[in-house]
């Protein structure tokens, strides 16, 4: 493996190794800390830029390698062509000449591919990694505002609202009273009349008649 192959190779160790530090659970507080720390840190910022410039080079070895790819099955199918018992032995060694540039060609596509696409899902863990943080902070904020506000602003107008209540109970207690005064005086009233109802039509009211 040639030197830029095998740092490419780091790289890609590399990358592995961060997204498991990525990925790995940890308390809000110390994944916040270090997402600020990554975010702000003009150091990481310098090492972000320099390895997008990286990242071009090892595209551009992938396009290298992919061609290398394809340049050794166009030389397999021509030499699966040749014919002759005399040029049996050197088409053999040719044959296993062009098979191990193809596995080498080929292992240098899949460890550039894998690199590439490493790299992307990394940036995409990283975007939605900081956006559940921030969300996750945003919802701390909107509880921490809805406690504070029910025992200062919120608690006022719950408390308003108590008061509020318990003023119309207590109307309503007193309408409740009043409609059974009422029923009483009605009551009572009906008691009269019907009393008043019986002296009149009881025995006393005949000679009065008769007068």
């Amino acid at each position: 493996m040639t030197l830029y192959y095998s740092l490419v190779f780091l790289l890609l160790v590399f990358e592995m190794v961060v997204f498991m530090a990525l990925i790995v659970p940890m308390p809000f507080t110390w994944k916040r800390g270090l997402f600020t720390f990554i975010s702000e840190s003009p150091l990481i910022a310098k090492l972000q830029y320099g390895l997008k410039i990286t990242f071009i080079f090892i595209l551009i070895l992938f396009i290298d390698s992919v061609n290398r790819v394809y340049r050794v099955q166009i030389e397999l199918r021509q030499a699966g062509k040749g014919n002759g018992m005399a040029a049996t032995a050197a088409l053999g060694s040719e044959r296993m000449e062009v098979q191990a540039r193809k596995f080498y060609s080929q292992r240098n596509m899949y460890l550039c591919g894998f690199t590439l696409f490493l790299s992307l899902i990394l940036n995409r863990t990283y975007v939605m990694i900081l956006d559940v943080l921030r969300l996750e902070e945003e919802n701390k904020r909107l509880k921490g505002s809805s406690k504070s506000g029910g025992k200062n602003g919120t608690g006022i107008e719950v408390a308003g609202n108590s008061g509020e209540i318990g003023r119309l109970k207590k109307e309503l207690e007193r309408r409740d009273r009043d409609i059974e005064t009422l029923k009483k005086q009605s009551q009572g009233l009906s008691d009269e009349y019907n009393r008043l109802g019986d002296q009149v039509s009881g025995p006393g009211a005949g000679p009065k008649k008769d007068r």
